[in-house]
C-alpha cells in the first residue's frame, strides 16, 4: 500500500491511509525455528480442541515435552489469529470506530446459491515461515467463489479478496463474517454496504456462527497444508490453488448428496459412477 518511490513522502501516505508511520518503517523479527514448529503444533491442536484457551493448549503442549510459558502461547496464538471459541458473555469492546453487526442467520433456512456468503481467515504454515488465507464461501453449496493468501492480516488482502467474489459471481443476499477488525472497520464494511448487501457478523467466539468455514479449514489444513511443507509463498499459493479447485470440482460432499460444490452452485446433476 505504501509507494517509496511516489512522489508524496511516506508520512503524508501514511496519514491518508490511517495507518501508524512507525509501523511503515519497523521491520519484524523473523520468527524462530522454535516458534515456527510450535505455531504449526499450535494449529493442529486448534483444529481439534477449538474450545482450549492458553492454559490448556499450554498444558497439551507439555504433556508432549514442549516446555513452554502461557505467555508466550498466548503471544504466539495472537500472531496467528486464534482463540478459544466458545460463547461468552460480551464484555470486550470492539476495535474503536468500528461497528459490530448482529447475527443475521439463526434459524434461516438456507437453500440456494447466493443467498448467504461467508468469509474467514485461518493461519497456513511453511517450511520456514507462514502466511493467512482468506476464502469467500457459499454458504448453501459450501463453493470456494475467492481466495487469497497474505503474509499479514491487513484489511486491504480481505477487501480485494471479497472484490473479487463480486465481480466473479455478483453479489449475495447476506453476507456472514466474525468480528475481526479486518471485517469489521469501513474499507470492508463500506464495500458490502455499497452494494446492497446486508451485513452479519458471528456472535463474539461463537464458532458455530461460521460452522461451514471452520469445516473447510479442516479439510484444507488435514487434506493439503499438513502434507506440504511449502518453501515460498509462491509454492503454497500454487499448491493451494490446486486444492481449491480440486476441493471445488471434484471432491464430493456428503452434506450435498455426493454432488461437489461446483455442481450444487452451477445446478449440474452428480456425476453418476458405473459400477
Amino acid at each position: 500500500m505504501i509507494d517509496r518511490e511516489h512522489d508524496l513522502s511516506i508520512t503524508r501516505q501514511a496519514e491518508i491511509l490511517k495507518i501508524s508511520r512507525g509501523s511503515v518503517y519497523y521491520l519484524p523479527r523473523p520468527v524462530s525455528s522454535a516458534d515456527l514448529a510450535t505455531m504449526r503444533r499450535l494449529d493442529q491442536l486448534h483444529l481439534e480442541f477449538p474450545f482450549a484457551g492458553s492454559r490448556m493448549l499450554r498444558g497439551l503442549l507439555a504433556a508432549e515435552g514442549c516446555k513452554i510459558g502461557r505467555r508466550h502461547v498466548k503471544t504466539l496464538m495472537r500472531r496467528m489469529g486464534i482463540e478459544a471459541l466458545y460463547r461468552r458473555p460480551r464484555t470486550t469492546r470492539p476495535e474503536p470506530g468500528h461497528k459490530i453487526y448482529p447475527y443475521l442467520l439463526r434459524d434461516m433456512e438456507i437453500t440456494r446459491p447466493n443467498q448467504v456468503w461467508a468469509m474467514d481467515i485461518t493461519y497456513i504454515p511453511m517450511a520456514r515461515g507462514f502466511v493467512y488465507l482468506a476464502v469467500v464461501l457459499d454458504w448453501a453449496t459450501r463453493r470456494v467463489l475467492s481466495w487469497r493468501l497474505s503474509i499479514t492480516m491487513e484489511a486491504a488482502f480481505c477487501v480485494a479478496t471479497l472484490e473479487d467474489a463480486l465481480a466473479r459471481h455478483g453479489k449475495p443476499e447476506i453476507f456472514n463474517t466474525d468480528q475481526g477488525s479486518q471485517f469489521t472497520g469501513s474499507a470492508f464494511t463500506d464495500v458490502l454496504a455499497n452494494n446492497g448487501i446486508a451485513i452479519s457478523m458471528d456472535g463474539k467466539g461463537a464458532w458455530r456462527d461460521n460452522v461451514f468455514v471452520e469445516r473447510l479449514w479442516r479439510s484444507v489444513k488435514y487434506e493439503e497444508v499438513y502434507l506440504r511443507a511449502y518453501d515460498t509463498v509462491s509454492d503454497a499459493r500454487a499448491s493451494i490453488g490446486r486444492y481449491l479447485d480440486f476441493y471445488n470440482g471434484r471432491r464430493p460432499h456428503s452434506s450435498l448428496d455426493g454432488s461437489t460444490p461446483d455442481q450444487a452452485y452451477f445446478n449440474q446433476p452428480p456425476v453418476r459412477m458405473a459400477a
